[in-house]
């Protein structure tokens, strides 16, 4: 294995110990975040989503393989199941990170997932007749963003 794979390897093990700081610390402080859930974050933003997820996760669980890297790029596939905190409903997330490495940090973190299946898993029915629609996950990313913008003021980050 070698250097960015054992960055990546450790970032999911600490996720899977909950412990945020130590994620945080492997990433870059320029560090660029994407997902279809809290779309575009960058610096500060991307650490305080991680801890803000662990902090409010209650029976998360944490699987990940297939990691892969060279000098400068890498990726993982890695699974979340949990109950989603505004329904209570069990979400069993499938997702392919690809990664992006300089001075031995993560600078980019891309994870790629099928929102329509997650908005039915955490919606219910709801969620799976409209996930399709733009307007509903742009609603969620829009709750998630503010809540985790009140995260980080609360906390003061």
């Amino acid at each position: 294995m070698n250097a960015n794979e054992e960055l990546i390897q450790k970032f999911y093990t600490a996720f899977q110990n909950k412990d945020g700081q130590t994620m945080v610390s492997l990433y870059h402080p320029e560090i660029q975040f994407e997902d279809p859930a809290f779309g575009k974050l960058s610096g500060k933003e991307a650490g305080a989503m991680w801890l803000m997820l662990l902090e409010k996760s209650q029976n998360l669980t944490i699987r990940f393989s297939n990691i892969k890297a060279n000098d400068t790029e890498g990726s993982a596939n890695w699974e979340a199941d949990y109950s989603f905190s505004k329904t209570g409903r069990l979400v069993q997330n499938k997702i392919q990170a690809k990664f992006t490495f300089i001075d031995g940090k993560i600078i980019q973190h891309k994870d790629q997932f099928s929102m329509w299946k997650w908005l039915g898993m955490a919606m219910g029915p709801v969620g799976y007749l409209l996930g399709w629609w733009p307007a509903l996950g742009n609603k969620v990313k829009k709750e998630a963003v503010t809540g985790l913008q009140l995260y980080m003021k609360r906390k003061r980050m």
